[in-house]
């Protein structure tokens, strides 16, 4: 009997994805293996039914296309799932235990799971305690995983930031106006950082810097004694003025405990306006920067930790993910995956080029 391989996507959708599943399943089928895709994170392992068994005819155009065919969330926690009871309310609930029985019984070898910190940590969870033979592979739109040098989805999400900048230019310089992008990136400022230096941003706020807006100001009025009577200011969503704590967006999503940023590019924005009296508007580009085709980059690198993840597998290599540590694929513990999230570091080669170009950063 052939050797069955269960994966899935979880947490937010990032371009590559598909890429990842291909490589996976053509990898699988030429060493004779069988891969089942399971829909909507673990829902596809609780409810088999949810189960698809993934061919290669199946995968055969999917590489270029953005989001996921086996769909994805952020609310499926199995340790911690919220399920819906006979009032209406919501509870969360430990299914974990059976999802590890429908996992034994259908017979999977391993299971290959695809995301970010949040579903690493579930997988190693089922790993340690549960016993299940997982792989990890490492998606994130932030670069915040510590144990990776890339992860897919960076570079596309950069591009569409960096490609709205460019736009922004034109109709900033017509109006007179500073415009304020807020970007992607949680409590890290690689997508802020890298897309506000290669769209000639004035002014990059990141969360690793506690920004002073009277320095913002005063870039912007600079420009203005220059005879430059626009400016771009691009702010990463974790980023946070000094001595005050994140903006945070909507709130009380159904299975989500953790922090929802959102806000800090209006409340620039307000102050800017406030200070200087300079027409001011901000644009948030937000799940812009998830979807869409992935760069020739992304694609590359999710056909690599795809199939990686099969070699691993086929080495009896678990409870490890697959990092890019240039020029190879290397197997790193998870453990060691999820126990810090990657930073700008204060002496970065980017930041000293953004500084140097005439870039505030804020402080």
């Amino acid at each position: 009997m052939p050797k069955r391989i269960a994966i899935n996507t979880g947490g937010g959708d990032a371009p590559g994805l598909n890429a990842v599943i291909y490589a996976v399943v053509k990898s699988a089928h030429s060493r004779g293996w069988e891969v089942y895709g399971s829909r909507s994170g673990y829902r596809g392992l609780l409810f088999p039914e949810e189960l698809v068994r993934l061919t290669p005819e199946m995968v055969a155009d999917i590489t270029p296309t953005g989001g996921t065919i086996l769909g994805s969330t952020n609310k499926g926690n199995p340790f911690s799932m919220p399920v819906r009871s006979v009032t209406g309310e919501y509870q969360n609930h430990d299914v974990s235990d059976e999802i590890m029985k429908n996992f034994t019984r259908l017979g999977f070898y391993c299971h290959i799971a695809v995301g970010g910190d949040g579903s690493l940590e579930i997988a190693h969870r089922f790993a340690t305690e549960k016993g299940m033979p997982v792989i990890g592979v490492p998606k994130t739109i932030d670069n915040d995983l510590q144990a990776t040098q890339r992860t897919f989805g960076f570079d596309t999400a950069v591009s569409t930031a960096t490609e709205a900048l460019d736009k922004l230019h034109s109709t900033a310089k017509s109006h007179d106006r500073v415009m304020v992008v807020e970007v992607m990136g949680r409590d890290s400022g690689w997508i802020a950082l890298n897309s506000g230096i290669s769209g000639c941003a004035d002014v990059i706020l990141i969360p690793e810097i506690p920004f002073d807006m009277a320095k913002v100001c005063e870039k912007i009025e600079d420009n203005e004694l220059h005879k430059k009577h626009y400016s771009i200011v691009v702010v990463a969503e974790g980023a946070k003025p000094q001595g005050m704590e994140e903006v945070l967006g909507k709130t009380g999503e159904v299975g989500r405990a953790e922090k929802i940023l959102g806000g800090i590019g209006e409340w620039v924005a307000n102050e800017i306006r406030r200070c200087l009296e300079k027409d001011t508007r901000s644009l948030v580009l937000g799940h812009l920067q998830r979807g869409g085709s992935p760069t020739t980059f992304d694609r590359l690198l999710a056909l690599r930790f795809g199939a990686a993840a099969v070699r691993m597998a086929e080495e009896g290599i678990f409870d490890h993910m697959v990092a890019l540590c240039t020029p190879a694929m290397k197997a790193v513990p998870l453990a060691e995956a999820i126990q810090s999230r990657k930073k700008v570091p204060r002496d970065s080669d980017k930041l000293m080029t953004a500084r140097e170009i005439g870039i505030c950063m804020g402080d």
